[in-house]
């Protein structure tokens, strides 16, 4: 098994930190605003980009890859790229 990057161990450190002090929203969360928005597409995952807090959500639709991305400390969706 792989050991992940440093950066990777960092920035999940950073992320675990923010949710404790409540400056980050949970994934849970997260996916309870979006995911019911996203009708006929498929949840396929997330990313979470630090420090920035911004969590970008991946669907699938007719083969084609949508990305949301949320803002992590409101819950607010920011943009979509795909269809």
């Amino acid at each position: 098994m792989a050991m992940p990057a440093p950066d990777q161990v960092r920035d999940g450190a950073v992320a675990l930190q923010a949710r404790r002090q409540g400056r980050l929203l949970p994934l849970p969360e997260i996916e309870r605003r979006v995911v019911p928005t996203m009708r006929d597409a498929q949840y396929i995952g997330f990313d979470l980009e630090m420090p920035s807090g911004i969590y970008t959500l991946k669907f699938l639709r007719d083969g084609a890859v949508i990305w949301v991305d949320v803002d992590g400390r409101t819950g607010q969706v920011l943009g979509r790229t795909g269809r």
